[in-house]
């Protein structure tokens, strides 16, 4: 069985109102809303916050521009 709600003054409301037996265990599974994923998370953001760096192997050779290690493919 799956129910729906809502968190309404720290509890859990299901919607419809629905009749369970006192000691009922239940699990609850939060669903993402697109309001809360990207609420204050700037790795939901990246795009938003990235910048053009004009350097177009960057993915490829990342570890080159990180750390000098010698370029892939040799460019």
């Amino acid at each position: 069985m799956t129910f729906r709600g809502r968190v309404a003054g720290g509890a859990i409301v299901l919607e419809p109102p629905v009749d369970l037996p006192e000691g009922t265990v239940v699990r609850v599974e939060v669903e993402a809303t697109a309001a809360a994923a990207g609420e204050g998370d700037e790795l939901s953001r990246m795009a938003e916050l990235a910048g053009e760096t004009g350097v177009a192997d960057l993915a490829t050779n990342i570890d080159h521009y990180l750390y000098g290690d010698p370029k892939v493919g040799g460019r």
